[in-house]
């Protein structure tokens, strides 16, 4: 089973972008998404942006995640 995380485009280049995932940022390849723009969201995986996502999809991910993440900090 694979895991992948909703991330935030802040910057780019030919193929790299850097990321914001859940307030912090991370180079990814892009090389599966070279049409990607700044401001869009997208799936990461092992270091790879694997698909773009839209907004609000991205937004309840990410509200998941932040559960999870709360629940560990709590044990």
């Amino acid at each position: 089973m694979c895991v992948g995380v909703p991330a935030k485009v802040v910057e780019r280049d030919d193929y790299t972008a850097v990321v914001d995932v859940m307030g912090s940022t991370m180079t990814v390849g892009i090389i599966f998404v070279p049409e990607v723009k700044v401001g869009e969201y997208v799936i990461v995986h092992a270091g790879q942006a694997m698909s773009i996502i839209d907004e609000e999809n991205a937004m309840l991910s990410i509200e998941e995640w932040r559960k999870i993440a709360d629940a560990r900090a709590v044990e």
